[in-house]
């Protein structure tokens, strides 16, 4: 008999991509992890993971494994839905991206109010962790980066935005509409930690010869804007944050694009078709930020 624990164990590791943030997702030691994923391979009879140093691959046991353990997840998270009273008010559980302006998304509950009609539950997270948290059935909607390859959800694009510079007004090229990375050397810099396009920014900055100081490292945008505009550093965001003290060139020969949108499980597929006010308040809020910036 396999217990859920084990089949939770699995998942977090496929998940996080190695054993120790798998631990720390599940709240519990590595080794207890260790000893829970090889009680399970025992069980099952085959080796589920390809073990290394940096990360861990599935073998083909594991692969079979993977579809039926995120089924078991969701339903099991499905029936103890269905167990709540019937009374209780119907539920919208949404996730978002950690490196989407959550201005916009406060403004449309704001307007909204969707807590006097609904459990609403709000979480943010980053592109994996909003993944995981869907595929178990934990949210029923996710606003996140889309077209990125991800075939077992449903998507709904929103728009599709470029990369800026941010620094301080004050900036002595602040006022210029477009800046080469040759003219950032010897510029202190701000890592935002959780920007899907942090490897291109570094290696368009690397082969301009900019290797800077960064003066801090983040995963908090609207602490990032808040450090920029006291002129702490300079980083790349993308084009639709704002922030009064923070103007926003763009970066010559940088070209990276992303597109924001829906995604969710193939149990939510009636939140895409037909979106609540919730939903269409928040995209109405993303455009007109994205125009406004």
């Amino acid at each position: 008999m396999l217990d859920r624990y084990l089949l939770r164990y699995f998942l977090a590791v496929v998940d996080q991509g190695n054993f120790s943030r798998a631990a720390v997702h599940c709240n519990v030691s590595q080794p207890t992890l260790s000893v829970g994923v090889a009680k399970l391979e025992r069980l099952l009879g085959h080796a589920l993971f390809v073990r290394s140093n940096q990360r861990v691959e599935l073998t083909d046991a594991g692969s079979r494994l993977l579809a039926h353990a995120r089924r078991i997840e969701r339903e099991f998270n499905l029936a103890q839905q269905a167990m709540e009273p019937a009374s209780a008010l119907p539920s919208l559980r949404l996730g978002a991206l950690s490196s989407i302006p959550a201005g916009p998304i406060a403004a449309a509950i704001a307007g909204v109010r969707p807590q006097e009609t609904y459990r609403f539950e709000l979480v943010f997270g980053s592109e994996r962790e909003l993944a995981s948290q869907l595929a178990k059935g934990r949210i029923d909607l996710a606003l996140t980066l889309v077209d990125r390859g991800a075939e077992r959800f449903l998507e709904r694009r929103i728009l599709n935005e470029g990369y800026v510079l941010a620094m301080p007004r004050k900036h002595a090229l602040a006022g210029m509409e477009a800046i080469d990375g040759e003219q950032l050397v010897g510029e202190v810099m701000i890592v935002r930690r959780h920007c899907e396009a942090l490897s291109d920014v570094s290696r368009h900055f690397t082969e301009r010869g900019v290797r800077p100081h960064f003066s801090l490292r983040s995963t908090n945008d609207e602490r990032v804007l808040e450090m920029v505009a006291a002129g702490l550093g300079i980083t790349v965001m993308p084009e639709s944050y704002v922030h009064q003290g923070v103007a926003k060139p763009r970066l010559s020969g940088f070209s990276d694009r992303r597109t924001v949108g829906w995604m969710a499980g193939h149990h939510a597929e009636h939140l895409l078709a037909g979106p609540g006010d919730l939903i269409a308040a928040i995209e109405a809020q993303l455009h007109r930020t994205h125009e406004l910036a």
